[in-house]
């Protein structure tokens, strides 16, 4: 718009005065960005009917009232990356594929003070690259801009990018970031990447400040956790070999890991990263004990420390017992989810195939299945399980654990799998056509089994114990003493008019009727020790503190039948311990009580297992 025509258009609507300028650059040519309508060029203005016509991509032309869009449009500069986008696309292009810094830089420098939010940034950027491709392209192009010593990074997404006026090092940037934090955490990272920035430059006495921090951090505060700490004693250490400082810090290394008790807690949250120098670390400071550390580590261990923990075994040549004791948990029915989900992925592995050829077994498969249903069982949610993904995307793996069964075996194996809450159907019956494909007949008989059965049980040691007690009672004391009642009654005669008989007959009724029953229950049990559970959600051997109507109430989450409602215990198959299977601290469940319902929002969760 010319001065006449903004002229003109004040004078029509004199409030418009205070947007002269703006309504100024809606010239013929520029840019703009509307709040609805999204990027467009403004084409005409209309002097007769006051309005602007403005071409907005991809939409047709639109005729639009200038006052209207002082508060909704924004006039962009010809440096904004969008304009450049379309009037020197080469070389927007050029910089998207082999300079991504150098476009933030220009990006950033078409704001105030050349500095943008990350949101506004990232909203921009998305516009220029296209939807499609800016998630990965972006992923990549951080990297490359936190090298960049032209841009101040943010820490935070409200926080800002800015193109500094003097370009710094990203060695004195992380250096004036571990000087503004006091978070022990952040300054163990800082710490780290300040290390891996500084390469062959000599900035040693800056670095001797950094490790005064990271020593303090590490000796006095109480924001990191064990595993932190520990990390923190390999960063400051590793720094104090870097500057030639031969200081004994403390706490040593060796000190944080000469608790065997406290490892599997380390174990859990250590960087992977350091796993590795964690082993080591253990085998140094435990010399005589490190193999059967080792071992138990490995029992509960999870993710990459299970592959970890099995080759350092391997490599202290420890591999024959490594086979035998694999052998005997999977006898005892510890194999835990990781170490099997390992053991199916390095079964053909030349490393590993001799060490774990004795494992192939149908035993190993009814193993699997038991862990994907446990782990449904916890989760009481549609996570992923990866056990039950490996076992559908790898064709093979069933066809080999069942290598040796016999047709009644893979069965029993064939219902298990019908069974498991850890599969959808669909997943089911691919599964199970893979076992029809070695036992055609299977295909009757497990149609036929699987409406005979039901769930699983999960229970612990104790309470089947207690059971199979009970049933032993029954079977071998009451039972043949029922059968010593009746034929004694009987020889008191005229059995219709025989009280005593009738009682012992109505007895026996019950006992066959509690024979079968607790039968029925310990052929669906399965036992665990609870050692499964996280701290990340409330699951089967966890202990939840809640909310409740104005009171905090801790339960324990055990077996089907470890209720004990005088010490808060709660079977994970009452209403409540149903409710709050698979929830998070924060969450709350709603469980009817009487008439009506009550709310319980879970404070924190912990491990039964590592109260006991």
């Amino acid at each position: 718009m010319n001065s006449e025509a903004v002229s003109a258009l004040i004078s029509k609507n004199p409030s418009l005065k205070a947007s002269k300028a703006k309504l100024e650059a809606m010239e013929p040519g520029a840019y703009v960005v509307h709040r609805s309508w999204g990027f467009g060029q403004i084409k005409s203005y209309d002097d007769s009917a006051f309005r602007l016509l403005i071409d907005f991509k991809d939409k047709k032309k639109h005729p639009m009232d200038p006052a209207f869009c002082i508060t909704t449009m924004d006039v962009l500069p010809a440096n904004h990356l969008l304009v450049r986008k379309e009037t020197d696309s080469k070389k927007i292009n050029e910089l998207i594929a082999d300079n991504p810094a150098q476009l933030v830089v220009e990006a950033l420098q078409a704001y105030p003070n050349n500095a943008a939010t990350v949101i506004e940034l990232e909203i921009v950027l998305a516009q220029v690259i296209g939807d499609e491709k800016f998630k990965k392209w972006w992923s990549v192009a951080k990297k490359a801009v936190a090298k960049d010593p032209r841009i101040s990074v943010p820490e935070k997404k409200t926080e800002c990018y800015v193109v500094r006026e003097v370009p710094v090092s990203a060695e004195d940037e992380i250096l004036e970031q571990f000087t503004g934090t006091r978070s022990a955490r952040r300054r163990i990272a800082l710490a780290e990447e300040l290390m891996a920035a500084t390469g062959k430059k000599d900035v040693k006495a800056d670095l001797s400040s950094v490790l005064k921090g990271v020593a303090d951090a590490v000796k006095d505060s109480n924001q990191i956790d064990a595993s932190e700490r520990l990390y923190g004693a390999a960063v400051r250490d590793d720094l104090a070999k870097y500057l030639n400082d031969e200081t004994v810090f403390e706490p040593t290394q060796a000190s944080l890991v000469a608790s065997v008790r406290d490892l599997p807690t380390i174990a859990e949250k250590i960087p992977v990263h350091f796993q590795s120098r964690f082993l080591d670390l253990i085998h140094e400071t435990h010399p005589i004990e490190s193999r059967d550390i080792l071992f138990n580590l490995l029992k509960t261990s999870q993710g990459k420390f299970t592959t970890e923990c099995i080759n350092f075994l391997v490599e202290h040549d420890h591999s024959d017992e490594l086979a035998a004791t694999l052998q005997r948990w999977q006898t005892e029915q510890n194999l835990r989810a990781p170490v099997l989900l390992w053991i199916v992925k390095n079964r053909h592995s030349k490393k590993f195939a001799k060490l774990l050829n004795d494992l192939i077994t149908p035993r190993l498969l009814g193993a699997i299945f038991f862990a994907i249903d446990y782990e449904a069982l916890q989760a009481a949610s549609a996570r992923r399980i990866p056990l039950g993904d490996i076992l559908s995307e790898d064709t093979d793996l069933i066809a080999d654990l069942l290598s040796t069964a016999d047709p009644e075996t893979a069965r029993d194996l064939a219902n298990t799998l019908m069974l498991n809450q850890g599969f959808e159907e669909l997943t089911k019956k691919s599964l199970l056509a893979r076992f029809i494909k070695i036992f055609p007949k299977i295909q009757s008989l497990v149609a036929a089994d699987a409406e005979s059965k039901e769930e699983q049980l999960l229970v612990s040691r104790e309470s089947y114990d207690r059971k199979v007690k009970e049933y032993e009672l029954i079977k071998s004391v009451k039972i043949p003493e029922n059968k010593a009642a009746i034929a004694t009654a009987r020889e008191h005669g005229d059995l219709k008019e025989n009280s005593e008989y009738k009682m012992a007959k109505q007895d026996q009724s019950v006992l066959m009727a509690q024979k079968t029953l607790l039968e029925k229950d310990l052929g669906r049990a399965r036992v665990t020790d609870f050692k499964e559970a996280t701290t990340e959600q409330a699951g089967i051997g966890t202990i939840v503190a809640v909310k409740t109507g104005g009171k905090s109430i801790t339960y324990t989450i055990l077996g089907a039948w470890d209720g004990d409602a005088d010490n808060n215990i709660i079977s994970y198959k009452t209403a409540l311990g149903a409710a709050l299977l698979g929830k998070k601290v924060g969450d709350t469940v709603k469980v009817k009580a009487g008439s009506g319902d009550e709310d319980y929002t879970i404070v924190s969760i912990a491990r039964y297992a590592d109260k006991n």
